[in-house]
């Protein structure tokens, strides 16, 4: 039975049951779930993305949706025998439109790829991604994406105009246009948007383009901690007056990594307790100097860096950048990705780290976009330590992680979705009225629960 609708399938569309393609496919960054997808099909248009779902419903086949499978909570893993629809051969590329300031693209174009078209006439799409050369448009829409610069352009919801979305039963929707302003009803675009697969596949997006910034500059300060950290936010947004493109927090020990792996120097005067990466729009060195001197004078800050070039502005980020890599390569990680109000995250972290860090089974490394509230929270394996034991202590603690976030209204989730990972902690960030209000719109659009089935939540 299965090898007939594979056959059939493939008269259809390009089809592929090669082993590597299977594991590859069938997985994303989590590495957690062991991929058994049946097939992976390869549509080469949003018509014949249609046509597989159609042929998946009559037959009651499972779908998972693949982008560029750069996430982290297994929101794209097929481990039961699910059909993979890639998205990758959704190559469409549209001309920029520069009055409207608007681009059309498919799926299956890069996050990069869209920065390179679109840079080459002074524009840009302002959702920037560490996995930009991997990740694709339809997963950063999927996700709602945010990235590094969410303190100054907010998340991809904002930076659409335009869906196509391919339903279950075959239908394909188109959401809106290139039309600025459009008020005519319930937006189902923004449904679709963060919906991680569920309820359509996107197919196809028109983004909202915004002009390139000014030159930017990179500071890196060392401050005494997240509080420093926070009114250093402050100052630099009301007192400063600074355009701030970028305000990201590093650890002690998430300096130290990335020092002992890159091989590289520290760029203060010693190493301190935490630092903040600041990148500020605009050519203000004088003023940047002598705001550097106000807060230095001022005790928020201990010691400072000011890019002068762009090769030094990306030797400052690459102690940020560099972090995650930092910490895989000297052992196995759990992982967190959290957010709460910017105004209760120093109250956060003091709780986390009296009340909650104890009870990780190893050590804590905290990092993350201290300008939207997004912390990434990493514990690391004692060596000395078997996986099983590590896994069963991180999740017990993770309850009590979920319960402060609960008591804050923080996210359990900031930037990569709930999929299967997070599952168990959905409850912690939204309550059940709206998780039913969600299931039910599910069921109405994929009735027989087949796209990406077991996501998010369990019909």
């Amino acid at each position: 039975m299965l090898t007939t609708w594979i056959d059939d399938l493939s008269q259809k569309v390009p089809l592929s049951r090669q082993p590597q393609d299977l594991q590859a496919y069938g997985r994303d960054w989590t590495r957690v779930y062991v991929p058994r997808p049946s097939a992976v099909v390869f549509p080469r248009h949003p018509e014949e993305v249609c046509e597989v779902l159609r042929f998946c419903s009559e037959r009651g086949i499972a779908v998972v949706p693949s982008g560029g499978r750069t996430g982290l909570s297994a929101g794209a893993v097929a481990a039961e025998g699910e059909l993979v629809l890639s998205l990758e051969r959704l190559r469409h590329l549209g001309e920029v439109d520069p009055l409207g300031l608007t681009l059309t693209v498919g799926a299956g174009i890069t996050n990069q790829e869209v920065h390179q078209h679109s840079e080459k006439i002074g524009l840009t799409w302002p959702i920037d991604l560490a996995s930009k050369g991997s990740c694709q448009v339809g997963g950063n829409l999927a996700t709602n994406a945010g990235g590094i610069r969410v303190i100054r352009y907010g998340h991809a919801r904002q930076w659409v105009t335009g869906l196509q979305v391919a339903l279950i039963d075959g239908t394909l929707l188109k959401l809106g246009t290139a039309v600025q302003k459009d008020n005519v009803g319930p937006d189902l675009r923004q449904l679709m948007i963060g919906s991680e697969g569920i309820l359509g596949v996107i197919t196809q997006a028109t983004l909202r383009l915004t002009i390139m910034p000014r030159e930017c500059q990179v500071m890196f300060l060392a401050v005494d901690n997240i509080d420093r950290g926070l009114e250093l936010l402050s100052h630099a947004r009301l007192q400063g007056r600074l355009q701030l493109q970028a305000f990201e927090f590093v650890a002690q020990n998430c300096l130290e990594a990335v020092m002992k792996v890159q091989d590289r120097a520290c760029p203060f005067a010693q190493i301190p307790p935490a630092a903040v990466l600041i990148e500020v729009e605009g050519r203000l060195d004088n003023e940047l100097e002598q705001w550097m001197e106000q807060v230095m004078s001022q005790g928020l800050v201990r010691d400072g860096v000011l890019a002068r070039s762009s090769t030094e502005r990306a030797s400052l980020w690459a102690y940020r950048d560099n972090i995650t890599e930092s910490l895989g390569s000297l052992g196995l990680m759990h992982k967190n990705d959290i957010a709460v109000e910017v105004g209760r995250l120093g109250e956060f972290v003091h709780t986390l780290l009296s009340e909650v860090a104890p009870h990780y089974p190893g050590q804590m490394y905290l990092f993350g976009h201290l300008g939207d509230g997004n912390l990434h929270i990493n514990v690391m394996k004692p060596s000395a330590m078997d996986p099983e034991t590590f896994w069963e202590g991180c999740q017990r603690a993770d309850q009590l992680l979920y319960e402060l976030l609960r008591n804050l209204n923080g996210s359990v989730s900031a930037e990569h979705g709930i999929g299967l990972l997070k599952k168990a902690a959905l409850s912690f960030s939204r309550g059940p009225h709206e998780v039913d209000t969600v299931r039910r719109v599910k069921k109405a659009l994929d009735p027989q629960g087949l796209l990406n089935p077991g996501k998010v939540f369990d019909l």
